[in-house]
């Protein structure tokens, strides 16, 4: 199979979907690596670094585009690489693509008729996701380092130390959603000796959280009035809340952030698939903040793009044994065999494959097994 790796157009997206190593292991199993020209430069991975494993350079991405059975990307396609999804007829696309958030991308992998398969919606059968972990991780461990730059008062915030210091309290951390995110939020706010409150409607989860920080933060069974409650007095508040495929519900009123102290500061990890915020829209990590009702928002819809390095190889670890899965017989045989890969196909050949993706936006629904 020829496998295509372009490089990243999302606004300061510095990732790249495959390492040398990755090309390694796809070329000693038999496959073509086409890696378009500077597409790791932004995570200081040089294009003589993919050649040594096996990888040839393609300049135009066009070329690119047009020749290769499976592109691997890290992010959704953008408008101006719409056109070059229709440049190869069945075509396989594996990515993040959070179609439930975007429209726009939903109707053009719908258009082109090719195979969408999102990194997101893989799902072992014990419900986790093996794709998102990693980068979910890394959002989560950037989350608190974030709000804690931000609340200095050069950056817009309202002044308060988060470690704090001796006699003045340390900022209060909120964090919504005790999943793989939340928890590495809360290990960074723990360690940053923030006043931390973690909330989430799993009841387990909690549970697990409290035995595991042992009593460093508080656990709280969420509710709106419990959200309220806490963010009142909040200075940061992390949105870590994810339905999987699915868009995310509002958690944090307008209203409410208008009574939160000014200056305080509301990441919302959960952007990319909607976010958890009222005022919640995609910003870069070249304008990553806004303002609104006193309250400094960050919500960087990448935020591992921050840090590419880290990223990138974390990334590849996890989407590496699925890439040779497809690779060696094709994403129909690689979905039916494993039930888990099967999860995270959501456009096949103009029909939307994933229910919550249909449902975001009132689009048919084609239950994937039929197609199978």
């Amino acid at each position: 199979m020829i496998v295509g790796v372009p490089r990243e157009r999302l606004s300061d997206e510095y990732r790249v979907a495959l390492t040398p190593a990755g090309v390694r292991e796809l070329t000693a199993a038999g496959h073509q690596v086409l890696v378009e020209q500077d597409a790791g430069a932004g995570c200081a991975i040089p294009d003589a670094d993919f050649v040594r494993t096996g990888a040839q350079i393609v300049a135009d991405p066009d070329e690119l585009w047009g020749a290769a059975d499976l592109v691997l990307k890290v992010k959704q396609p953008i408008e101006e690489e719409f056109g070059r999804l229709k440049l190869r007829r069945g075509q396989t696309l594996f990515t993040f693509l959070h179609l439930a958030a975007d429209r726009a991308c939903t109707d053009a992998l719908v258009e082109a008729g090719n195979t969408a398969i999102a990194y997101e919606t893989v799902q072992l059968a014990d419900g986790s996701l093996p794709l998102l972990v990693p980068m979910s991780e890394v959002a989560g461990r950037m989350a608190p380092l974030v709000a804690a730059n931000l609340l200095m008062r050069p950056a817009g915030g309202s002044g308060v130390l988060a470690p704090g210091v001796p006699g003045v309290a340390a900022a209060k951390v909120v964090i919504l959603g005790a999943g793989i995110a939340g928890m590495a939020a809360a290990t960074l706010a723990v360690g940053l000796h923030c006043r931390v409150f973690v909330l989430d409607r799993d009841l387990q989860k909690l549970r697990a959280a409290d035995h595991h920080f042992r009593g460093a933060l508080e656990t709280v069974a969420s509710s709106a009035h419990a959200i309220e409650e806490a963010c009142l007095d909040a200075d940061v508040v992390i949105g870590a809340v994810l339905v999987v495929g699915a868009k995310t519900p509002t958690l944090v009123p307008d209203e409410l952030v208008a009574e939160m102290p000014e200056g305080s500061v509301l990441v919302d990890i959960s952007v990319d698939q909607g976010g958890c915020f009222e005022s919640s829209h995609p910003t870069t990590h070249s304008h990553p903040t806004f303002e609104a009702h006193g309250s400094l928002f960050y919500c960087v819809a990448n935020m591992p793009g921050a840090v590419p390095h880290s990223s990138t190889h974390a990334l590849t670890n996890a989407t590496l044994p699925y890439t040779l899965e497809i690779a060696a017989s094709g994403w129909r045989k690689a979905a039916a065999a494993d039930p888990a890969l099967a999860r995270g196909v959501n456009v096949v050949e103009g029909h939307v494959t994933y229910r919550p993706v249909a449902e975001a936006h009132q689009l048919g629904y084609t239950e994937l097994a039929t197609l199978l």
